[in-house]
């Protein structure tokens, strides 16, 4: 039996992400590692978490941690979103709150509930890796969100990560935030804002979220067109795939159906753990991680301002966990990861991987969240050695 001619046709469209096949070979003691988009686990909050399933294990909630639960979500985590969103300036209730296991979920249920076979999806070019496999099985044509220019035609919607962009860091003006908002206006268009690192800014000035904009002048979060995707992946622990999905009730309310068929919901020890840790100190456990954070971006732009040869140049992102560095054009990234790993013992993620159209051979991600300081320091010293070098 040839098991492959029995394959859906959208299997043809699904392919392994370039990071986490990296990740596979990065165990080795002498690398060092720009690669995965993680955190650093040393700022988990194990104590609290330690406490917090402590206590609703042997609590009188114990049998309802354990037990099969609702899909929308543990109602009192969804309450504490409701007040989490309104200090975003989106006025919402419980029934405009979706828990997802993480907000990589959310972007495959929505790319099932929006997207056809041509379908077109606008998306950031770059964009985020795991987005494009998400929304690939259901057989899009991607087109890239070129801010400043009318687009023809109807598309099913726009992705953006507007703050502090995976893999670019860059984050979104409030003007071209406003632009997204027209063009979806025009084209009658859904807006999915992907906001996983929204939370940890370490310079310069918030920018609203694009569902605070649209709603802006009184607008009721049931009329709008915005999707906002949070996580606490970034914040407290990805380990316990906890993310959200605030956006009108119709539009929730169809994720529920599709989330009751995919795993009928969240894991419900998870979800009462988060709310019991977020609602004692979130704020200050985050105050804790941007400080780090931003030691760490410091320190890496202070290395490649040192290290990095003519010709190459990179982002300066304010908040977030990458730095998105353009080579000459002559050099591939991917040619360039084979010798920097055989030869300096350094790890990135080659850039072409987050072009929908597989553009961006000179590019490549750099993480600074997860490495130490003085890994940084080094990495990024040999990183210019090797760029310098690769021929």
């Amino acid at each position: 039996m040839n098991i492959s001619d029995l394959f859906a046709n959208r299997m043809k469209n699904m392919q392994a992400s370039e990071i986490r096949e990296l990740l596979k070979i990065l165990d080795q003691d002498d690398i060092i590692s720009f690669a995965g988009g993680i955190p650093d686990p040393t700022l988990f909050p194990k104590k609290r978490f330690e406490s917090a399933f402590s206590k609703i294990l042997s609590g009188e909630n114990a049998e309802q941690s354990l037990q099969y639960s609702v899909s929308e979500g543990y109602l009192p985590l969804r309450h504490w979103l409701v007040e989490y969103m309104a200090k975003l300036n989106v006025d919402c209730d419980v029934d405009n709150i979706l828990i997802t296991s993480g907000s990589q979920q959310a972007l495959d249920y929505l790319g099932k509930m929006f997207l056809s076979k041509d379908d077109v999806a606008v998306v950031d070019n770059p964009t985020y890796l795991g987005a494009l496999q998400a929304f690939r099985p259901y057989e899009p044509e991607f087109e890239p969100l070129q801010i400043e220019q009318k687009r023809n035609g109807r598309a099913k919607f726009i992705y953006t990560v507007p703050d502090f962009a995976n893999p670019t860091g860059v984050t979104l003006s409030e003007h071209e935030r406003r632009r997204i908002l027209e063009s979806a206006e025009v084209s009658d268009s859904i807006v999915i804002e992907d906001a996983p690192y929204k939370a940890l800014r370490y310079s310069g000035t918030d920018e609203a979220s694009l569902l605070a904009l649209e709603m802006e002048d009184g607008k009721s979060i049931n009329d709008v067109r915005t999707i906002f995707c949070g996580s606490f992946s970034k914040t407290l622990s990805p380990g316990l795939r906890i993310g959200w999905v605030c956006a009108s009730k119709e539009i929730i309310e169809k994720l529920v159906l599709i989330k009751q068929a995919a795993d009928l919901h969240s894991p419900t020890i998870n979800q009462m753990a988060v709310y019991e840790v977020v609602q004692h100190d979130f704020d200050e456990h985050v105050e804790g991680l941007k400080l780090v954070y931003c030691q760490k971006r410091d320190a890496m732009l202070g290395a490649l301002d040192v290290n990095m040869p003519n010709g190459v140049s990179w982002t300066k992102p304010e908040g977030g966990m990458f730095i998105w560095l353009k080579l000459p054009t002559t050099m591939d990234a991917t040619k360039l990861l084979k010798h920097a790993l055989h030869k300096h013992k350094i790890a990135f993620v080659p850039g072409h991987a987050f072009h929908a159209n597989g553009e961006g051979k000179n590019t490549l991600r750099l993480n600074f969240s997860h490495p130490s300081i003085e890994n940084i320091q080094t990495g990024i010293a040999e990183l210019g050695q090797c760029i310098s070098n690769f021929t």
